[in-house]
């Protein structure tokens, strides 16, 4: 081995996903190897070996890096400027050398407050400054020694910060505890780096990680807990291992409140928690007496001649019972059934409540409904800091009548926060579309809460006059029984459905329509009007490809951030891919790009007027979402809605899908691929049951 010292002048290539680097030093010497992504003015001691490339000559390359100050004016320039630290850019980095001369590291290291002595630093940019330098010192060593083990720097940034200067030796004990607290890291990843640290295949840490990561990915696809057989054989595989030799790994899970274990299915500990709680919640709310009045039916008799007899039945339901449930398809009157309830309510002067799971379903139930909706988060008010919610079962909410929209979309541990915090003087009554696709999170809670029979339900089934002049509504009615939906080419229709059998001219000609047919016709916005929805991520017409496609096409702004396959430009619809409590945004929230500010390294989007700052290293929590997933448009509704239908989505066309889909169109729906895709999607109503525990033990 060998050692080299020298000044970092310019990258020639960089990989973010190995962290495989080219450079060049300031004498010209070439260096290669596996390092986190240094700054141009770095200042490095290296060991090595020389190598000779048949293409590009004599070559250093790393075995290990540690890096110093620069010493020179314009290294110590180039470093600072590097956008290295938040606050400092270029030119501020000049002025500040140009100020301390090659005495400025030293006032970094020593006295940093000194920095208020240079135009165009005040308090405030000092904080920032300083924040920026202690991170970035601490970060360096930390990510050399992630890098060396197989930690991308992606991911380097995020462990630092969760960790601190704790990380090596924390990661070096159990590398399998980054898959819960840093979002982003799976079990294979965090068993990469295992394998690094020389934890083998049948070591209980990777085994225990093993079980928790098959939960929780059980938990991602709507389970709330996995039979214990199955469990053992889907995690001996995913080991190859056998993690049925002993109980002894499942006892020390349950014993250390990880996991659950009731009748021989296993949960994550606080599912099968939230689920026991909403048994017990339901039950109080339900042995709580409503209220009679002697002027009811009068009231109720006024109503006749608005409302149909089902509907008039549950708004006397919601006065007589203190909870209800109201379902039905699109068109059967639900936000009219809710307009006469809230009336009745009111004319007892009644306090009311509205809310929905996300923010686009609860503006939209503002919007037709004329009164203030409220997430639930927000109505809970959920507090970041401890994730915990201000209302709850020792500090409940207190309100006459409360209604929750789109409930089909409530998971299980969202559902235990809010019906625990109900006060029994409270009537609640769920609406929602049981035939809508399930919640993304775990459980299938409008569904078990009917099947329950334990709460009065108000089934909608009438469709209105008004909703058959709909093309879009009939139509899903027929889909929901399982009969193909009407498609008519002789007259204006609200449901298109456009044959095209090569899936390579499908996107082509969804571009036309947004670009050209749609805005001409109906004055259409191609961005904020029209959503493409597709039921898969890959392929030619899945939700990738078409959001290249269409950020290519019709976003001509200039880029503002691009690494690696990852590229924003000011005004690209985006959408938010997680629930984050801090920046108060939730999964499926849609926004748009404003701007970035790179000398802080944030991109900042507007979410309903609402400006956002996402630090560049956070940036895997939105994507383009000029198409998204039928899943993610859950409780959205849009002008126009726009999907593709061909056989390779063949894993995903269900009837439950397709229906949801199409519900989310107002003015105008456009199918476009094949009739026998269609006719696949229509017949498959064999959704996958889902392991959910409510209400059954």
């Amino acid at each position: 081995m060998e050692s080299i010292t020298g000044v970092i002048d310019i990258y020639l290539f960089y990989s973010e996903n190995n962290g495989y680097s080219v450079f060049k030093l300031e004498d010209g010497t070439s260096v290669v190897g596996n390092l986190p992504k240094l700054n141009e003015g770095d200042r490095v001691e290296l060991t090595g070996e020389w190598v000779k490339h048949p293409r590009y000559g004599k070559q250093f390359k790393i075995e290990t890096a540690n890096i110093a100050h620069p010493t020179t004016e314009s290294g110590i320039i180039k470093y600072l400027g590097s956008g290295m630290i938040h606050g400092i850019g270029p030119v501020t980095a000049k002025r500040i050398v140009n100020h301390f001369g090659e005495s400025t590291m030293d006032v970094f290291d020593n006295n940093i407050s000194r920095l208020l002595e240079v135009e165009g630093i005040g308090a405030k940019k000092l904080e920032v400054i300083k924040e920026g330098w202690e991170t970035q010192k601490g970060v360096k060593n930390v990510m050399l020694f992630l890098q060396s083990h197989g930690i991308s720097s992606t991911y380097s940034m995020k462990i630092y910060k969760t960790y601190g200067d704790a990380a090596p030796d924390l990661i070096e004990k159990n590398p399998y505890r980054l898959i819960s607290d840093i979002w982003g890291i799976g079990f294979k990843t965090a068993d990469e780096i295992g394998k690094n640290f020389g934890f083998t295949g049948d070591d209980p840490f990777r085994i225990k990680a093993g079980i928790i990561h098959m939960l929780q990915q059980a938990n991602r696809d709507g389970h709330v807990f996995l039979p214990k057989e199955e469990l053992i054989k889907e995690a001996s595989y995913m080991l190859q291992t056998d993690v049925g030799y002993s109980d002894i790994v499942f006892e020390e899970l349950e014993e250390n409140g990880e996991i659950y274990i009731h009748n021989g299915n296993v949960y994550i500990s606080e599912y099968y928690q939230a689920e026991r709680e909403i048994e017990n919640s339901i039950n109080r709310l339900l042995q709580t007496k409503a209220e009679k009045s002697p002027k009811l039916d009068k009231v109720i008799s006024s109503f006749k001649e608005k409302y149909s007899s089902e509907q008039i039945n549950a708004i006397r339901s919601s006065f007589s019972e203190k909870m209800m449930i109201i379902t039905g398809g699109p068109g059967t009157g639900k936000t009219t059934t809710l307009k006469g309830i809230i009336q009745l309510f009111q004319t007892f002067d009644k306090k009311i409540m509205l809310a929905a799971p996300t923010g686009r379903a609860a503006k939209r139930m503002a919007e037709v409904i004329g009164i203030e909706a409220k997430t639930i988060h927000r109505l809970l008010e959920f507090n970041p800091q401890d994730g915990s919610f201000n209302y709850n079962e020792d500090n409940p909410l207190e309100t006459d009548l409360l209604i929750i929209d789109e409930v089909s979309m409530i998971d299980t541990l969202l559902m235990y926060s809010l019906i625990v915090a109900i006060s029994s003087n409270t009537t609640i009554i769920f609406v929602g579309d049981v035939d809508q696709l399930p919640s993304v999170g775990a459980g299938n809670v409008l569904k078990d809460l009917i099947a329950s029979e334990k709460i009065p339900l108000a089934e909608l089934n009438t469709i209105f006059r008004q909703a058959k002049d709909s093309d879009i509504i009939t139509n899903a009615h027929r889909i929901n029984k399982g009969e193909m939906p009407a498609l008519n080419f002789l007259q204006d229709t609200d449901f298109v459905f456009l044959d095209e059998s090569v899936n390579g001219n499908i996107p082509k000609k969804i571009l036309n329509l947004c670009v050209n047919e749609l805005p001409q016709k109906y004055n259409f916005n191609p961005v904020e009007d029209i959503q493409i929805l597709s039921p898969i991520y890959k392929g030619e017409v899945g939700v990738t490809a078409l959001n290249k496609l269409f950020q290519n096409e019709l976003n001509k702004s200039a880029k503002v951030f691009a690494q690696g396959e990852k590229i924003f430009k000011a005004n690209d619809k985006v959408m938010q891919l997680r629930n984050n409590y801090d920046k108060n945004v939730f999964n499926g929230d849609i926004g748009f790009v404003v701007g970035t500010n790179n000398e802080d390294k944030v991109l900042f989007v507007s979410f309903e007027g609402k400006m956002v700052e996402y630090k560049f290293e956070d940036l895997d929590e939105i994507t383009l979402a000029y198409a998204v997933t039928v899943h993610k448009s859950q409780g959205s509704e849009f002008p126009c809605i726009i999907l593709p239908l061909t056989t390779s989505h063949y894993m995903m066309l269900q009837r439950n899908l397709l229906y949801t889909a199409i519900t989310r169109a107002t003015k105008l729906l456009i199918l476009i691929g094949t009739k026998r895709a269609l006719a696949m999607g229509v017949n498959n109503n064999k959704v996958r049951n889902r392991f959910t525990s409510l209400f059954k033990i």
